[in-house]
């Protein structure tokens, strides 16, 4: 059965969706969203102020609002904009990877390149100082925290009221940055939104893509062969990045798939079944970027000449951070596979710290060691 009723992990009840067609599809309605009528009576999803509860909202207002946002990011996320950032991308992974070098080894990828690479990019793009890296990695943080809704909601308001002085700060003096793009281009008293927003690329932009780049060098730790295949043909590296994007982690904890969360702003029909609007629908991606028939033998972790994953989304409301992300993953295993002879962890996946609080997952350290070539 492809749909069904399960707890949250905040122990209420939504609908799970594992059918690729299906949240195929579903990631296109409009009539899902993250929108609520009732916002504080609606089922929850986890106790994070990340994704725990919709915005108050009806259907005609959660479309208006997506269309605003895409209308004024995609611009500054478009994946020209993105290849033209890609030789700075290079030179940033190159320097970190300087740094991780002239350590002694065992090193933590984590702490030296995983983290630090896509918060120096993203940095950047929107015109947050990355002197303050630790403050905001602190609060982001506390903000995905799963077990402690308390820290968790102090963690989003000290990062909201952050934002909220950098965007005093660019209404006096703008820069060149999607945040002084933001306030150029939105009606005066709109600064709460803007911080909100910004928040939301301050944290979408490091903390996914951080996860995604210790998985992929546990994943070719694992799959040495891989390794060797992009060492003689590094413009492989593309496709193994989408394969890294479709895998799962190999220390993930959780039991059963989650999914994505999503709210019906409408009565929605699925195999016969009616979701009533305002219940929580979880698309289960993970399941879908397991479907055999798309992935044959989709526990392995192979490099494919087709690899329609659904990790990005699907539709009107496919990622806009995409482009990005695959910038950044392709130049840092580009750069890894090209600079070292040898490289991988230095203890066995079984001994690695999973971070089983946050939202993203995840590890707290990635000890690698490597042979210079």
């Amino acid at each position: 059965m492809t749909i069904k009723r399960v707890p949250t992990p905040a122990g209420d009840q939504a609908w799970l969706i594992t059918d690729y067609d299906q949240i195929k599809t579903l990631l296109a309605d409009r009539r899902l969203g993250r929108s609520h009528v009732d916002p504080d009576n609606a089922p929850r999803f986890i106790d994070s102020a990340v994704l725990g509860r919709p915005r108050q909202g009806t259907e005609q207002q959660e479309n208006e609002r997506h269309t605003w946002m895409r209308r004024m990011l995609a611009p500054s996320f478009s994946a020209r904009n993105m290849e033209k950032l890609r030789p700075r991308v290079r030179r940033l992974a190159d320097d970190l990877l300087d740094d991780l070098v002239r350590q002694p080894q065992p090193a933590d990828f984590h702490e030296a390149v995983s983290f630090k690479l896509p918060v120096l990019v993203i940095c950047e793009l929107l015109g947050v100082p990355y002197e303050d890296r630790e403050t905001f990695r602190r609060w982001s943080e506390a903000m995905s925290t799963l077990n402690d809704p308390r820290k968790s909601q102090e963690g989003h308001a000290h990062l909201s009221a952050y934002m909220g002085e950098l965007v005093d700060r660019k209404k006096k003096e703008p820069g060149d940055d999607v945040i002084t793009r933001l306030i150029e281009g939105t009606p005066s008293g709109q600064e709460e939104t803007i911080a909100q927003l910004s928040a939301g690329l301050l944290f979408a932009g490091h903390e996914t893509t951080v996860a995604v780049i210790d998985r992929g060098v546990m994943l070719l730790s694992l799959n040495p062969d891989q390794w060797d295949a992009l060492s003689k043909n590094p413009s492989a590296v593309p496709n193994a990045v989408e394969e890294i994007l479709r895998h799962r982690s190999p220390v993930s904890q959780r039991s059963d798939d989650i999914g994505m969360p999503r709210y019906a702003m409408a009565d929605i029909e699925i195999d016969g079944t009616t979701i009533p609007s305002g219940d929580l629908v979880l698309l289960g991606i993970d399941q879908a970027n397991r479907d055999e028939t798309r992935f044959p033998e989709p526990t392995q972790f192979v490099p494919r000449e087709s690899n329609p994953h659904l990790t990005f989304g699907h539709g009107p409301r496919f990622c806009l951070g995409a482009p990005l992300a695959r910038v950044e993953l392709t130049e840092v295993f580009t750069a890894l596979v090209t600079r070292f002879e040898t490289f991988g962890l230095a203890v066995d996946v079984a001994q690695l710290t999973p971070r089983t609080e946050q939202l993203v997952g995840g590890v707290a350290q990635l000890p690698v060691r490597w042979t210079a070539l």
